[in-house]
């Protein structure tokens, strides 16, 4: 097989690296590394619409190109400066933007807006082509968030997407991925734009002072989806790397993970399954997890996010928790709020502001009520979550009462026993405990449940 001057083989790509999750403040982040070119693609959602879309239940995507000055051995102008974009420059940016509507379900997206940033940081041939892969790959993981999050109920993606460049060059004839020197030379370049279906998006052929047969371009043709194989599988793997990075099939297949790391809380969910031979996790068992962002309005929509989220990373069923305390006077605060009501998991300075806000407030006003929902989650099967929860109902002292308990304890006040929650043994708290009525719902149910596929 012919080589080139830079001992590359016809049908070979340039050694290339797909870096996802580069930076921490898009929703997509991908630094695509192709040879020498270096390119930063990064996916931002916005939760709006182009005026020629509005009052319609469909979103868009459109994409931004640059080069950076010294991108190039010539430092080159900000367009910024020139006050206009220079024409390669849009017909660059309009080409992404097709490739990846190409590929995208609109309507599924839904009113919102992806904007695709692709910063050339280094250029040596095919920023272009880097350029559409790196913008796939970081579209795909906002996307994939979109769901995880449910903003959006089903992926938008149809397919996965690359590109590549291929050329004639003289004396050696068809060639995959060109370099900027190559490029220079080449006697006919042209870049393909496919999918993972085999089917093309957009091919740009130019005979540069030459001509090329149909034979030769089926030979280039082939070439491009070769290479676009080698790339789209890439992506493939680095997705998947994100999805699921936690290998957990050396696990004994009746594992159950408790979304806590409070071992104490963990205690309690343990005894259940032990009964049964299930085997127990936490997150203490998976320390590189990330943190789950409680970003729902509800306890339902934190646990089922807590819960989904680690089943999909971990492939393992997951039950999660999430518990507040409403109060009757105030609305139902602290609510979803209340670990982090005046300082993140800071009992002393929740308890001291909540006691200020009911400063004024009589006893007879001061009703309260503890509640917990539990969720248990299959992985990949969120519309099937297991939902159960538990309440107590009491009222909030005027000063803490007890040594016992954590949180509101002190405070929570249960008529029935005339003691507050923190007067309570361990024992006895848990037998009218919100989390321990709603850890009696989860006995009824949980093993049916589990046993269905």
């Amino acid at each position: 097989m012919k080589t080139r001057n830079n001992a590359r083989k016809t049908n070979e790509l340039r050694p290339f690296k797909m870096i996802p999750n580069y930076l921490k403040n898009p929703e997509g982040s991908v630094l695509m590394i192709l040879g020498e070119t270096k390119v930063i693609c990064n996916a931002t959602v916005s939760e709006t619409q182009p005026p020629f879309l509005q009052d319609q239940d469909k979103g868009w995507i459109y994409a931004e190109y640059s080069m950076l000055p010294r991108a190039t051995p010539q430092r080159n102008r900000r367009e910024a400066t020139k006050g206009h974009q220079d024409g390669r420059t849009i017909e660059i940016q309009r080409l992404i933007g097709r490739s990846l509507r190409a590929v995208v379900d609109l309507n599924r997206l839904g009113p919102r807006t992806i904007v695709v940033d692709c910063d050339v940081l280094q250029a040596d041939g095919g920023t272009r082509t880097a350029s559409i892969t790196g913008a796939f790959l970081a579209l795909k993981i906002a996307l994939a968030k979109l769901v995880t999050k449910k903003i959006v109920s089903q992926n938008p993606l149809k397919t996965d997407l690359a590109a590549i460049s291929v050329g004639m060059l003289s004396k050696i004839g068809p060639v995959l991925d060109l370099d900027a020197s190559e490029d220079q030379q080449a006697l006919v370049d042209m870049n393909i734009v496919m999918t993972a279906a085999g089917d093309f998006v957009e091919l740009q052929g130019t005979g540069e002072e030459a001509t090329f047969s149909g034979s030769q371009l089926n030979d280039l043709l082939y070439l491009g989806t070769k290479g676009i194989e080698q790339l789209i599988t890439a992506q493939q793997y680095q997705f998947k790397q994100l999805s699921q990075p936690y290998d957990t099939s050396s696990l004994a297949g009746n594992t159950v993970v408790i979304a806590t790391r409070n071992l104490g809380k963990a205690r309690e969910f343990k005894d259940m399954f032990a009964a049964e031979g299930i085997q127990v996790k936490t997150l203490r068992d998976f320390p590189e997890l990330p943190k789950i962002e409680e970003t729902g309005r509800t306890f339902e929509e934190n646990a089922r996010l807590k819960a989904d989220t680690v089943a999909h990373l971990l492939n393992l069923p997951v039950l999660a928790d999430d518990s507040g305390l409403q109060v009757a006077a105030l609305n139902g605060r602290p609510g979803v709020f209340s670990a982090r009501y005046a300082g993140d998991h800071n009992d002393a300075a929740n308890n001291a502001k909540l006691l200020y806000e009911l400063s004024d407030t009589p006893r007879e006003k001061r009703n309260a009520t503890f509640h917990t929902t539990l969720v248990f989650a299959k992985p990949d099967q969120p519309k099937q979550d297991l939902v159960v929860s538990g309440e107590v109902n009491g009222y909030i002292l005027g000063i803490p009462r007890g040594e016992n308990g954590f949180g509101y304890d002190p405070l929570f006040y249960v008529p029935e026993l005339g003691k507050s929650l923190a007067e309570l043994t361990e024992a006895q708290k848990n037998k009218i405990s919100h989390r321990g009525n709603a850890l009696r719902q989860l006995e009824k149910v949980w093993r049916d449940w589990l046993s269905q596929s």
